[in-house]
């Protein structure tokens, strides 16, 4: 559990889309992705990975679309900028063990910067990576947080959209 927000996991997911770290006012509620800014659960509705737009108090129905949600690093902050280094570096073994535990197909990285301390790459190019992380493909997707500024509702859909399309593909 991630102090104050319990994964969204099961087995054989399709899916486990991982955020940096809980924003403190979703930790406070309990809920991924709480504050109205953010444009996940509609960017994965419009990206055609639930059939609606999920509100966040009925996270854990995004099992049922195979899909699973987690994140990396379990303090929460204001802003990911608040986190160290040497906080993903902890987290990065307890992480690759519960991606290897529940076995998805793909963990997809919601903003560069969490697989680039996992990976020690600087340089990350959006959509999948050439490697795998505890068994599953990684992909790299824009942080659809309201803060992201780089990036229009409609490329964040884009970007999504390439990942469900490869979910499709046996």
């Amino acid at each position: 559990m991630n102090a104050g927000l319990e994964d969204i996991l099961a087995d054989h997911l399709n899916v486990v889309f991982c955020g940096i770290n809980p924003g403190k006012g979703s930790a406070a509620l309990g809920l991924h992705f709480a504050n109205r800014s953010n444009r996940f659960w509609r960017t994965l509705h419009l990206a055609g990975f639930t059939p609606h737009e999920i509100r966040a108090e009925h996270g854990r129905t995004l099992l049922h679309y195979h899909c699973g949600l987690t994140t990396l690093v379990e303090r929460p902050t204001a802003s990911a900028d608040e986190l160290a280094r040497h906080e993903f570096t902890q987290a990065a073994t307890g992480f690759e063990q519960k991606i290897r535990h529940c076995a998805p197909r793909f963990v997809a990285f919601l903003g560069k910067p969490g697989y680039s301390a996992l990976s020690g790459q600087r340089e990350i190019a959006w959509g999948l990576q050439p490697t795998v992380l505890g068994g599953a493909s990684v992909w790299v997707l824009p942080n659809p947080s309201g803060r992201n500024l780089a990036f229009s509702l409609e490329q964040l859909v884009q970007a999504y959209q390439q990942l469900r399309r490869a979910t499709e593909c046996t």
